[in-house]
């Protein structure tokens, strides 16, 4: 499961080296109009943050408008199906994080709801990585994993949130309950910003979420972070212990985001937004934007991206259906 955790330093050089030379490829007359990016979940959270970030720095470099709008709701699927139906112009793009592979998965979507997760878009640029960290508020007094598990094996009530179901913070906080034998109870919202919210202001005890949206609650004491979910502490929160560390030796899962387009997208349009992007990811303010969502640049090929999402849908949606894990 480890197939998430980069260094930043290492993603700068690997985005550097696989785009050296090449320049930007150009599609004529490309983009004549507007681009709007679809974000499968609500303002407020890192990927909205991220988008954002990302489409002013596009929009600079096409010399053309890139407008971001928000479609979230059922696990990102909402979104996420919009775009796949949209016209594959070129003009409608979708920025979404990992759970666009597999929450169709747990949410049990009709046809009509669903979206082809492996066939049914044009990979554009993977272009971020970011762990996972497991948060409590102060008032359950937990202060390690260790903490939680006891507490939840006494019988005590205690609550997690997460962005959504299918996300990957529902999967590891899945696998952390059935490899300590609890049952902590899982409370599903509508992206981060929400989950966040909720659990600085006590009315759900812990949250998986990434980092960048509750690291500024640590120093406040508002919020406590228990654990990293990567095999590595981060370099961004070295402190923060790994579940790996906390005895769950095997539990690892990440988060990814990335650009993706509707299936028959014009191949030089990709091919634009893929180098721009990689170009993007090489500058310092993006990288150190970035690291303040706890997230780190991948960059590469529209390829790249798209072998991801296949071993995403192998491998994370093979542990899902391993636990069972279905909407609530």
């Amino acid at each position: 499961m480890n197939l998430y955790r980069r260094q930043m330093l290492a993603a700068a050089m690997a985005i550097t080296t696989c785009c050296a030379g090449l320049g930007v490829a150009q599609a004529a007359g490309y983009p004549a109009k507007p681009i709007t990016v679809i974000v499968s979940y609500p303002p407020g959270g890192d990927t909205d943050a991220i988008a954002r970030l990302f489409a002013e720095k596009l929009g600079e470099r096409l010399k053309q408008s890139v407008i971001v709008e928000n479609k979230g709701g059922a696990g990102g699927t909402v979104g996420n199906g919009y775009v796949g139906r949209a016209a594959p112009d070129g003009y409608t793009l979708l920025f979404t994080p990992n759970p666009f592979t597999t929450a169709p998965m747990v949410l049990g979507l009709s046809p009509a709801q669903s979206y082809d997760v492996l066939n049914g878009f044009e990979p554009i640029n993977q272009t971020a990585v970011q762990p996972l960290v497991l948060v409590a508020n102060p008032k359950t007094g937990f202060k390690t994993v260790k903490d939680m598990i006891d507490a939840a094996k006494s019988g005590k009530t205690v609550s997690y949130a997460t962005p959504g179901a299918g996300s990957p913070m529902h999967v590891i906080a899945e696998w952390l309950n059935r490899e300590a034998k609890v049952s902590i109870q899982h409370v599903p919202y509508r992206g981060v910003g929400p989950s966040v919210t909720d659990v600085v202001a006590g009315h759900v005890d812990t949250a998986w979420v990434t980092l960048g949206p509750v690291s500024q609650y640590f120093a406040t004491g508002r919020l406590v972070p228990l654990a990293i979910g990567d095999a590595k502490r981060s370099p961004l929160a070295p402190n923060i212990p790994t579940l790996v560390e906390s005895g769950y030796k095997d539990i690892v899962v990440g988060s990814w985001n990335g650009f993706f387009a509707p299936k028959g997208t014009p191949a030089d349009a990709v091919k634009l937004l893929n180098g721009h992007l990689n170009e993007i990811l090489k500058q310092q303010d993006v990288i150190q934007k970035l690291a303040t969502y706890g997230a780190f640049p991948h960059g590469g090929e529209p390829a790249e991206l798209g072998r991801t999402n296949a071993r995403e849908y192998e491998v994370v949606g093979g542990i899902i259906k391993s636990l069972g894990i279905k909407a609530q």
